[in-house]
């Protein structure tokens, strides 16, 4: 229903809309209208009112909104459901609660599923690591996808990913790149992470959860000591604070872009994509095996068609598929 007020009030402009005319069109009480707008201001709307003539938008808050993240958005599947939260422990987490409660019959309901949340307790990245999500300056969602991909092609679901988030950060006027597979970066520093989860049969994907926090607006000091050097956000990069929703939509569109060009040619495209935005290949590279595995030192020549990096070592090729891959800095 807020979302019906202020479409009204969004369509009216300027000109002000009695209570009674929407309680009309809405098929509601002005009382259930008044209890709506309080509503929607202590959300942060600014809605000016008269006695004589009722209500006016006169600024929306840039706020991670279900109602403001859609408006405007034009996206066919991603985004066609958004659930938005002021805290949660894990957007993902969130996002997989809702799978388990649907069960394999309503999977197919939640495809585009976005899950958004102000802040995160227990955001994840890779390799279990824990990751940095404060109230009200980053980007922290989910994105929920059914796809007809085989289990193999999971891993180009978060190339895709990083591929679309650094896409329309460029619309934003940014030039970060890609650090293997997944951390979007700027001068070195992280500025998003990734964490892709997926539910799979043996020949098919069932659900894929694409978790992504983004560094919005958050200020060098805010950042814990011991990131900061290693991490920096949109806004320190700009100088200026980045308009949350508006990002958040771009990033939607692009996901939307690339999942479709996945759907109808396939991943090649997408892989292309990241080596032009990838800052790891032609790298000296440092490469650290899952839980403290093999480990060696070589140069990052390229991905394979699985997504894997590919690093040259002594004149021979060697595949990771997972790790931690640091770039070694230039003597």
């Amino acid at each position: 229903m807020r979302g019906k007020i202020l479409d009204l009030l969004r369509q009216s402009g300027d000109r002000y809309v009695s209570g009674e005319e929407m309680a009309e069109k809405l098929g509601v009480t002005r009382t259930a209208v008044w209890k709506h707008i309080q509503e929607l201001r202590s959300s942060g709307y600014e809605i000016v009112s008269h006695s004589r003539n009722g209500y006016s938008l006169r600024e929306s808050p840039d706020s991670l909104l279900a109602s403001e993240i859609s408006h405007g958005l034009n996206t066919e599947l991603v985004g066609r459901l958004i659930k938005n939260f002021q805290q949660v422990d894990s957007t993902n987490n969130v996002a997989k609660q809702m799978l388990i409660k649907n069960g394999p019959g309503g999977w197919k309901k939640l495809d585009g599923l976005v899950v958004v949340a102000e802040s995160q307790t227990g955001g994840r990245g890779r390799l279990e690591r824990s990751f940095f999500s404060p109230a009200g300056t980053g980007i922290w969602f989910s994105l929920v996808l059914c796809p007809p991909f085989a289990p193999q092609e999971a891993p180009k679901c978060t190339l895709l990913a990083a591929v679309a988030v650094t896409e329309a950060m460029r619309e934003f006027g940014l030039t970060p790149g890609i650090k293997w597979p997944n951390d979007i970066v700027y001068e070195g520093k992280k500025l998003v992470g990734i964490l892709t989860e997926a539910g799979c049969d043996i020949d098919r994907i069932k659900h894929i959860v694409l978790g992504i926090g983004i560094n919005a607006n958050i200020k060098e000091e805010d950042f814990p000591e011991e990131l900061r050097g290693k991490a920096t956000s949109m806004e320190i990069m700009k100088g200026e604070p980045v308009p949350r929703v508006k990002f958040l939509q771009a990033v939607l569109r692009s996901l939307e872009k690339w999942y479709k060009t996945a759907l109808e040619k396939g991943f090649t495209p997408v892989l292309e994509a990241w080596r032009k935005y990838s800052v790891t290949l032609g790298q000296e590279v440092r490469v650290i095996g899952i839980h403290g595995g093999d480990e060696f030192t070589g140069r990052a020549v390229d991905i394979d068609s699985y997504g894997a990096l590919l690093v040259e070592k002594d004149g021979e090729i060697r595949t990771v598929m997972a790790g931690d891959v640091s770039i070694r800095p230039k003597k």
